[in-house]
């Protein structure tokens, strides 16, 4: 996929020249990371949760995260208030449906807020997309413990059924628009290893998402920087805590050459 290696290269360039304002109603639990993740990769973030303000600044944002990752009723309002202006104004969405399948609360959240707001591109660990694709799966807390589906097809059909992007993220990620399948082989164990890996990996994709104007492309260079960033790191710290501070100036530092030349797409 020597074509999509190019493309990864050309939209970090393009990334760090727009500077996009990426909005996030969020995860309390790892906000300060995904800041910092956005920050470093060449976006401007932004954390703004309260229903008085949101619609006021997804206005003038470039993207939108949404992550259910600490939930409460008031969060999902905020979150739908500000969808519903994303969606107007033509600003991207980005779902991140954490521990959809554990709770009745979070599962019908991430259901709500797909019936309620166009997203561009849901993003979950195998179980919780499993859950939304009405395949059999166990999720444990926020993480995921089996799925009865075939990733690739389940992301396949996700992407057919919301008209939208959906990124399976693990070992091997897998992405779909339900025309185009890839899978994205970068990464380490050592990713494992901290907490909010996979939101940060939400907050890349998402400053990709509003630099380039195709979702699944957005995907693919969100996953591929942030894996490439994780094998360096892992090359030069073993432990957790060096690991992350390694992790994040991997992700500032990275060429685009480094993430052209190192992504491994399929």
């Amino acid at each position: 996929m020597a074509d999509f290696n190019q493309k990864i290269g050309e939209a970090l360039v393009r990334l760090r020249e727009k500077r996009p304002l990426v909005h996030h109603i969020t995860n309390f639990v790892v906000m300060n990371d995904c800041a910092n993740i956005t920050l470093h990769i060449g976006g401007s973030p932004v954390m703004a949760h309260a229903p008085e303000e949101v619609e006021e600044m997804v206005g003038l944002a470039d993207s939108l995260v949404l992550n259910i990752g600490t939930l409460t009723k008031e969060l999902v309002e905020a979150m739908v208030l500000a969808g519903r202006r994303a969606n107007e104004k033509g600003i991207p969405v980005l779902l991140d449906p954490v521990g959809a399948g554990a709770t009745a609360m979070r599962t019908g959240a991430a259901k709500r807020l797909l019936s309620e707001i166009g997203v561009s591109i849901i993003k979950g660990n195998a179980g919780e997309v499993s859950v939304l694709a009405g395949v059999e799966a166990v999720v444990r807390g926020v993480d995921s413990a089996g799925t009865a589906g075939d990733l690739p097809e389940v992301a396949k059909k996700l992407a057919k059924d919301c008209g939208c992007t959906v990124v399976i993220t693990g070992a091997t990620d897998w992405v779909s628009d339900g025309r185009r399948t890839h899978s994205v082989h970068n990464g380490h164990s050592m990713m494992g290893t901290i907490t909010g890996t996979g939101c940060m990996a939400g907050s890349m994709v998402g400053a990709f998402a509003g630099t380039v104007d195709d979702p699944l492309l957005a995907a693919l260079a969100g996953l591929a920087c942030f894996g490439v960033a994780g094998e360096m790191a892992a090359a030069k710290e073993s432990l957790p805590a060096s690991f992350k501070q390694a992790l994040l100036d991997g992700v500032y530092a990275l060429t685009a050459e480094q993430a052209a030349g190192l992504a491994r797409i399929g």
